[in-house]
């Protein structure tokens, strides 16, 4: 896999606060948990961590919501 910041969003699927390491994990081949090591450790060493987590979640769009299953009407029969 590589790395696609073309399409990154926050993930509605892995969500732990806002979403953000969900979607690093989704875009890149780094997993969802090693970017949430990644952002701790450099909020508890250098500090920094935390102003770029919270700039990612002022400035990643959430990702689309996926479409939603057609539900069946009493004249039309469920597929």
């Amino acid at each position: 896999m590589e790395w696609n910041f073309r399409q990154l969003h926050r993930s509605r699927r892995d969500v732990w606060l806002s979403g953000v390491c969900g979607g690093l994990g989704e875009h890149t081949p780094l997993p969802s948990w090693l970017w949430r090591v990644i952002f701790v450790a450099t909020t508890v060493g250098l500090g920094c961590g935390l102003v770029a987590y919270l700039a990612l979640w002022i400035f990643m769009p959430r990702a689309p919501l996926a479409p939603a299953a057609p539900v069946a009407t009493a004249d039309e029969p469920a597929a």
